[in-house]
């Protein structure tokens, strides 16, 4: 982009910004159906042992369909966000929920590991909806340090969701089996399409909106593709995204079997856990009026990879037992908290003429990595070392890329 397109975009932004009282509306509304994504990945981790035994296969197996749903969270915004630009906020917003909700309908009556695979795949296409429009609807209004800001506010809302998913997955499991965990997600689903269609207007107008034909929205990737800020800013986002997710897709078998806790006991740390990365996302608001985001980026990234080589030597030296295993992994979700506003934030900020797009290849990086890392716990023995090392090496290797770019340019 141009210094003067950057200061017409931003110009824009700023007069459209609402006021205090409409954003906290707005930010409450946007939080509820970003949480879709969120609850569609965690309630169903209790259930993985009993999924294992109903199905008849492996740990590794049941990982998978986790594997599937963070490719449809991915693919998904690939094609969303280039609609999102073409058709408005809304349309792509509710026919994304309504998908969301036939998958969930139809993972009920899922008679194999293979079929409940697949739907969770698609499930996770249609909760894309959702994630991608709420990030280009930030960028349509805000943009700078009051993205990062509003981004930060919305991890608050959106982070009850990994709070609650857990416990109300092992509630769901104390009332039935672990198909009614899919019953109470299409319930779920439907209030939220609710909520979009009354409470959410629509943020860009006609005369902003892009061509809908392939070769512009092919035209706009090459152009994200070539622009190496917005690539490595893109890579930190989801080595944030994928330290998480390795922590997702290993929790359950780690804490349940590794260290025998129960479905509630797993719940409870699991929401620790989240406290954890919430907590951090909310001092980053204070933090953004002293410290540019991109430094705030950089020391996350040197506390996860700190934290994550301290937990990965007590794994391997099995000392400290439990308490030895959630003591540093806090610390890296509290370090992946001051990751994850900001750099989307950033990234976001060099490309507010097509939001949509950017905030598409931007989650597909997201959660792309994390369909890859997803596995790799169980691969490696879905044990704290396994984990260790998924979470630790993502944050290692973008802590090393910023600080190549930083050293070269002002990100």
């Amino acid at each position: 982009m141009t210094t003067s397109a950057v200061l017409s975009d931003s110009a824009h932004v700023e007069a459209d910004a609402p006021a205090r009282r409409d954003r906290l509306r707005l930010i409450l509304v946007l939080g509820a159906l970003v949480a879709l994504g969120p609850l569609t990945i965690d309630m169903y981790l209790p259930a993985f042992p009993a999924i294992t035994a109903d199905l008849l296969t492996s740990s590794a197996m049941v990982q998978l369909t986790l594997t599937g749903t963070l490719i449809g969270l991915g693919v998904g915004q690939l094609i969303i966000g280039p609609l999102s630009d073409a058709l408005g906020r809304r349309v792509p917003l509710i026919a994304g929920t309504i998908v969301h909700i036939a998958a969930s309908l139809l993972c009920i009556i899922a008679p194999n590991i293979a079929v409940l695979g697949a739907l969770r795949t698609l499930q996770g296409f249609g909760a894309a909806a959702t994630m991608v429009v709420a990030l280009a609807i930030v960028r349509d209004l805000f943009t700078g340090t009051a993205a990062a800001t509003v981004l930060s506010r919305l991890m608050l809302v959106m982070g009850a969701a990994p709070i609650f998913a857990p416990a109300l997955g092992s509630a769901v499991l104390v009332a039935g089996s672990w198909r009614w965990v899919f019953a109470a997600l299409a319930v779920l689903g439907f209030l939220l399409l609710i909520l979009a269609i009354v409470a959410l207007k629509e943020t860009l107008p006609p005369e902003r909106r892009r061509p809908a034909r392939l070769v512009p929205v092919l035209q706009t990737y090459k152009i994200l593709l070539r622009d190496k800020q917005f690539l490595v800013l893109a890579f930190v986002a989801a080595a944030g995204m994928s330290a998480l997710f390795s922590y997702i897709a290993g929790a359950s078998f780690v804490l349940q079997e590794g260290y025998g806790l129960s479905e509630q006991q797993f719940a409870l740390v699991f929401a620790v856990g989240a406290v954890s990365l919430i907590g951090a996302s909310q001092i980053n608001v204070p933090l953004l009026g002293r410290f540019a985001p991109r430094q705030i980026v950089l020391a996350g990234l040197a506390g996860a990879s700190l934290s994550g080589a301290v937990m990965l030597t007590l794994a391997v030296t099995q000392t400290g037992g439990l308490l030895g295993f959630i003591v540093p992994l806090l610390f890296v979700l509290a370090a992946v908290g001051f990751v994850l506003p900001n750099a989307p934030a950033l990234a976001l900020s060099r490309h507010g003429e097509a939001a949509g797009t950017a905030a598409a290849l931007l989650g597909a990086a997201q959660f792309g990595l994390g369909a890859l890392v997803a596995p790799v716990v169980g691969v490696l023995g879905n044990d704290a070392r396994a984990m260790a090392i998924t979470m630790t090496s993502g944050s290692v290797l973008a802590l090393i890329a910023l600080s190549a770019v930083m050293a070269r340019s002002r990100v």
